[in-house]
């Protein structure tokens, strides 16, 4: 079985703004890395999880924007 154990990956959170921040290194339209965006297919959806919620906060940080939480319902 894959890593991934039978759940399907996460969308990817490209926005087709594609260019990095010669500063930060991020890109600019969806604030990953350049590593990070070459890893996404690779990753466990667990980790696609974790940098999802990182790159809220890298949004939030960067624009001054904070987002209410998210609460999970659980059925």
């Amino acid at each position: 079985m894959s890593k991934n154990q039978g759940l399907t990956a996460l969308p990817s959170p490209c926005i087709s703004v594609c260019q990095l921040d010669p500063v930060s290194g991020q890109c600019l339209g969806c604030y990953r890395t350049s590593a990070e965006i070459a890893a996404w297919r690779s990753m466990s959806v667990e980790a696609q999880g974790e940098l999802l919620e990182s790159l809220r906060q890298r949004h939030d940080e960067a624009t001054g924007v904070t987002r209410r939480p998210r609460s999970r319902r659980r059925a």
